[in-house]
């Protein structure tokens, strides 16, 4: 039987790790080649990955909202003739059992259903025959280790001396012992025997042992899968049943007191941002991992930041023309099944602005110290996500007429907003635009994407007083915003790539002389 492990691959340029979003199989499947496997989050994008084998799964290495490094294996699967088969009698080599802590020594604390070793442990459950003389119950128990990594943990502290042992099969078994002790072992059958000794008996089961880091979880299949629908980690809910077994009750109590609560400073309605995260005991606060599409963002405007010495220059324009042209474009056939607004003006007064000052179409390479000057213009469009902000970018835009860069925008915004953009549409940018005035905002000091010398934002459009021909009117008014990395563009140029963007945004016929 040949058995394979895929490693999380490098699905972008220079991805280091990634999010396990949704498993697609489970432990058992069998798989063919290319069938969709996993989904993970990567570069501010979903991405697929496909299986590179036909086989059965035999093992899910990373759980879902974990953060995985590449190469990191995440999946067993198994190709060999005997994947769907095979012995409950163990192989004698421990191969494919759980191994015992670092070491690789017993540790003589073991986890229940367990036996204590002189040398690594063994993760199977073996089958052994029980004695007549020991009573068997055959209610149906779960047990499945919290943690794979490290099978070897203290036992359960109660209020009486508790001991861990060895007998024969899967099961638990708890009594009394001399002295007031308790003894769990293992059993046939997964039953939970009780039986009494010499000393006093126990009248009440472990009812109320909170499951510790490592432990097993004893809980019932349809606990299990209730607990994985509500999102719920069973070896953080407090255990009410008989031996330490997690009721569903016990499961339903524990979602309801860790579902993220609205405080009084918040509006009622849909609060999505607060999903992931866990509510403090007094209700006050509630903490949120860092992660996917924010934790990429905040590295990568921390690295802008403190990288590139930004440098912003402001313009504030009469846009009254763009407005009319916005405005016959919609009564326009041959635009009539995209979205025409003043951004799309306003990006292609970006890419002529740029045929004319091709110095702005740069970035710096600091390992090599070299200053790089793109031949082409890949236009990144900032766009505001449930997911969070990203940038991708439309390819060649400056190959593009007016209805093709309309059509570019509209697809590339749609799949962001659906997560779906490909990593290979996040990279490679070259000078981005950013509508900020979609919100209201009149301007702001945007950062730049890393690798990138110029990013323009465009703000709100307004109705306000304006000189024109001399005489005061209501114009349609906007302010720009050129943000640069001031080690390769300076004042000068800065200042007039934003005029000659403010000139087509005022007469977009300006743009028929300069294309």
């Amino acid at each position: 039987m040949s058995t394979q492990r895929f490693p999380l691959p490098d699905v972008g340029e220079g991805l280091t790790e990634a999010e396990i979003v949704e498993w697609r199989v489970a432990v058992g499947d069998t798989v063919a080649v290319n069938q969709v496997i996993v989904e993970i989050e990567s570069a501010k994008s979903l991405v697929e990955l496909p299986s590179p084998w036909a086989g059965t799964v035999t093992a899910l290495l990373a759980e879902e909202g974990t953060t995985v490094d590449v190469g990191t294996a995440i999946i067993e699967i198994s190709t060999g003739a005997e994947a769907s088969g095979g012995s409950d009698e163990p192989t004698g080599d421990g191969s494919g059992e759980a191994a015992a802590d670092a070491s690789g020594e017993g540790s003589g604390s073991v986890l229940v259903g367990y036996g204590t070793g002189d040398g690594a442990g063994s993760g199977r459950r073996r089958r052994r025959r029980v004695s007549d003389a020991q009573p068997v119950e055959t209610t149906p128990l779960s047990v499945e280790p919290v943690e794979t990594t490290s099978p070897s943990v203290e036992p359960v502290e109660t209020t009486s001396r508790v001991s861990t042992s060895s007998t024969s099969g899967g099961g638990v078994s708890t009594g009394s012992t001399s002295g007031g002790g308790v003894s769990t072992g293992s059993t046939s059958g997964g039953g939970v025997p009780t039986s009494s000794t010499s000393g006093p008996a126990i009248e009440k089961p472990m009812a109320s042992v909170p499951a510790s880091a490592g432990a097993r979880v004893l809980a019932k299949p349809p606990v299990r899968k209730l607990a994985k629908d509500l999102g719920v980690d069973l070896a953080s809910v407090h255990p009410t049943g008989p031996g330490g077994i997690v009721t569903r009750e016990d499961v339903v109590a524990h979602a309801e007191g860790a579902a993220p609560k609205a405080l009084a400073t918040y509006p009622d309605d849909d609060q999505p941002w607060l999903a992931s995260g866990t509510v403090s005991q007094d209700g006050r606060q509630t903490r949120v991992p860092v992660k996917s599409v924010r934790k990429r963002t905040a590295e990568a405007m921390v690295a802008s930041a403190f990288t590139a010495p930004h440098v912003t220059v402001f313009q504030t324009i009469d846009v009254t023309k763009t407005m009319k042209l916005v405005a016959t474009l919609k009564e326009d056939r041959d635009f009539a099944d995209v979205r025409v607004t003043p951004l799309l003006v306003a990006a292609k007064a970006m890419l002529l602005a740029v045929n004319r000052h091709p110095q702005i179409n740069a970035s710096w390479d600091e390992a090599a110290q070299e200053i790089v000057y793109k031949h082409y213009v890949n236009l990144g469009i900032a766009a505001a996500t449930p997911r969070g902000l990203v940038v991708p970018n439309i390819k060649d835009a400056h190959t593009l007429d007016l209805l093709g860069l309309a059509k570019a925008i509209a697809t590339l915004t749609s799949t962001a907003r659906a997560g779906r953009t490909s990593p290979a549409d996040m990279s490679g940018g070259s000078i981005t635009i950013t509508n900020v005035g979609i919100f209201g905002t009149d301007t702001g000091t945007p950062i730049l994407n890393p690798g990138e010398a110029g990013i323009l934002a465009f703000g709100a459009i307004r109705k306000q007083p304006w000189v024109h021909k001399g005489k005061v009117k209501p114009r349609w008014v906007t302010q720009l915003a050129l943000s640069v990395d001031h080690r390769l563009v300076d004042g000068e140029l800065a200042a007039r790539y934003l005029a000659d963007v403010a000139k087509v945004l005022e007469d977009p016929a300006r743009g028929l002389v300069w294309g």
